[in-house]
């Protein structure tokens, strides 16, 4: 059964919490982060992505990023921007975009139940991006990002979120800059907290929706610090990890779109004529966002197409094998653009449905081969994928709206 506790948290002064709040340090790259950062002396990508306050062109693995990252939230911290609770507390984190509502409640997981399974996983991760986080988190001594989890909703945790809602005023409400509303409220009862943990205690599982390497990473630097200390009760923090639980019902998947460089040496007529082996394709007159599973989007030469993929091609599929990405993956990428590992084939890319389909025009337009746009992985095959020990092909889900980073900090010690 899962372990889901209060901790206190460091973060924002009421009036700095729209100034510090920040996206994932994953969705951009660095000079992304640095035209972020310009104006926002107070993001938290100065210590997320410190190598924004460092000379272009430093190592973004370099020694000197990690303290920065470490100096710049020593300094949040001395300046009062940033605050610590005096007792341990949940928070209720709600986002709204596009007038749709997810609100989950902030905690602490516990490394025990990732190891043994009960926090459950869907992607590999890489190890150059998971020893990055574990250098920032040692560093930093502090979860600075939330691991995004999700369980299969309880009705009891909902009203239970729902009750104080409605009879609080929230810590925090703001709206960023892409208009997605942010909004937080203080758990600080004990006996609330305290039912919070028991209703927890009795979900089966938890399950990493978003932030697979910030998880992983958390893990290592706690049983690294187990290590160090040589004995531990299991209360101290570094047994803990700071997390977002979401209920699956309220959450949103966005499809994960493909974009490949070249036609492996192929012309348009060739391949369309070996793509043709595996669907029946159709041009169509305007952008094509697939509508249901087994429907594949194509944009070519300034054109696009519907690929609806053979029955034949689906046959016997289940779990990972079923989800559209796999197969294209399976019956288009791999055997006719010769794409193998897209983990780490640097002929594909990846861009995120947030981007919209105009995004996949724009990178044809401006050189690349082609992209495929896809219909959505659902919350149910991610939860069925990981209940069933498997892993998902890269980037299959993108969730939106992003928690924001920097509006609860997590010390280890």
């Amino acid at each position: 059964m899962a372990v889901f506790r209060a901790f206190s948290a460091v973060r924002p002064a009421r009036e700095y919490a729209g100034d510090v709040a920040a996206l994932p340090y994953d969705v951009m790259n660095s000079d992304e982060a640095r035209e972020m950062v310009k104006g926002r002396p107070l993001s938290f990508l100065h210590i997320d992505r410190a190598e924004v306050d460092l000379p272009r062109g430093t190592d973004i693995y370099d020694e000197i990023v990690y303290r920065k990252a470490a100096e710049n939230l020593r300094n949040l911290r001395k300046d009062g921007i940033l605050l610590k609770d005096e007792k341990p507390c949940f928070y209720i984190y709600s986002l709204t975009m596009n007038g749709r509502t997810q609100t989950g409640l902030v905690g602490c997981a516990s490394i025990d139940d990732y190891m043994n399974d009960v926090i459950k996983k869907h992607e590999f991760t890489r190890a150059d991006k998971e020893e990055d986080r574990v250098r920032h988190v040692d560093g930093c001594d502090a979860n600075t990002g939330p691991i995004f989890l999700t369980y299969r909703t309880d009705e009891a945790v909902r009203k239970m979120i729902a009750d104080w809602k409605e009879s609080r005023d929230p810590e925090y409400d703001f709206t960023a800059e892409d208009g997605i509303r942010h909004t937080v409220w203080v758990v600080g009862d004990d006996s609330v907290c305290a039912a919070f943990t028991e209703r927890f205690a009795g979900i089966p599982a938890l399950y990493i929706a978003d932030g697979h390497h910030r998880c992983a990473s958390a893990v290592r630097v706690g049983r690294k610090r187990r290590e160090a200390a040589g004995s531990y009760t299991g209360e101290e923090e570094f047994n803990y990890f700071l997390a977002v639980a979401f209920p699956d019902e309220e959450l949103y998947i966005m499809d994960y779109n493909r974009v490949v460089k070249d036609l492996n040496g192929l012309t348009k007529e060739a391949f369309l004529n070996a793509a043709a082996e595996k669907a029946d394709i159709t041009e169509a007159d305007f952008p094509v966002r697939p509508e249901r599973k087994g429907v594949i989007g194509l944009y070519l030469d300034h054109r696009w197409y519907r690929l609806v993929i053979r029955p034949e091609c689906m046959a016997g599929r289940e779990d990972t094998a079923a989800l559209d990405v796999t197969v294209l993956q399976e019956e288009i990428l791999t055997p006719i653009l010769g794409i193998g590992d897209p983990r780490t084939d640097t002929r594909i890319s990846f861009v995120g449905g947030i981007r919209g389909l105009a995004e996949l025009e724009r990178r044809v337009d401006g050189g690349e081969a082609c992209a495929f746009s896809m219909y959505p992985t659902s919350m149910a095959e991610l939860m069925s994928i990981a209940d069933a020990g498997k892993v998902m092909p890269p980037k299959s889900t993108w969730f939106e709206p992003k928690l924001r980073s920097g509006l609860f900090i997590h010390e280890l010690s």
